[in-house]
């Protein structure tokens, strides 16, 4: 266990990636007698990381019925995203006004590795992706963690990934289809163009590209619930 960490903390860390790579899709009911016999440990540290993962909106007590995953309502989907859309926008401009030839290797090699497991996802068939979407998504976070990094400006981050979290465990992202795939490949030209932007040190078109990145991944979470049919009555994402 690190030094300044608990049990408690690390139990949360845990169930929170799991959530997050959709592990634990929304609406699981979460027993803490079943994580305190998966954890080896009393209920009090798994209480204590279940109200930690409550105040971060990825889980929610319910009355006589235990704890749940949350499913989000459109609306609270779609202000998370808008969150993330101002925070990360501001964050990718001041990378590439800080970047060094350093910080654009780094990216360029968090860029690879996402599009090669994008690939690997695009390739596998519609019910053998479940496997590939948790490298995925942590290939997708740690492409935008590499700019958070030279970004430095910790409490823009912290809330900007308050945001995500609370949207990353929401989509079946192994649902397949031409549309969903079209926008899986989009991603990864996106991230290609926002590493582009910040090498140059172009900061207005990073943060552009990181906003248009943002609004097409709305999009992509959109599809991928299987809501396409109804997205017009869903509240749309506008570039600047």
């Amino acid at each position: 266990m690190t030094i300044g960490t608990t049990k408690a903390d690390e139990i949360a860390v845990e169930l929170e990636q799991a959530i997050v790579a959709g592990d634990m899709p929304p609406g699981s009911l979460l027993r803490q007698e079943d994580l305190s016999e998966r954890f080896h440990v009393s209920r009090t540290p798994v209480r204590e990381a279940l109200r930690r993962l409550a105040a971060l909106g990825l889980v929610s007590f319910e009355p006589n019925r235990g704890v749940r995953v949350r499913t989000l309502a459109d609306d609270e989907l779609y202000q998370a995203f808008l969150v993330r859309a101002e925070l990360e926008s501001l964050a990718t401009e001041l990378a590439a006004r800080k970047r060094t030839p350093a910080d654009v290797q780094e990216m360029d090699a968090a860029h690879r590795r996402f599009a090669g497991v994008t690939g690997e996802v695009l390739r596998a068939e519609t019910e053998d992706r479940t496997q590939l979407i948790s490298a995925w998504v942590q290939a997708n976070h740690s492409f935008h963690d590499v700019i958070y990094r030279i970004a430095d400006v910790p409490m823009v981050e912290r809330i900007a990934k308050r945001a995500r979290r609370t949207f990353s465990g929401q989509a079946v992202w192994e649902a397949g289809g031409a549309e969903v795939d079209v926008l899986y490949e989009a991603n990864v030209l996106q991230h290609r163009a926002i590493r582009e932007a910040v090498a140059a040190g172009s900061a207005a078109g990073a943060r552009a590209l990181a906003r248009d990145h943002v609004i097409s991944s709305y999009e992509l979470l959109l599809a991928v619930r299987a809501h396409v049919e109804d997205r017009s009555s869903r509240p749309q994402l506008r570039s600047a």
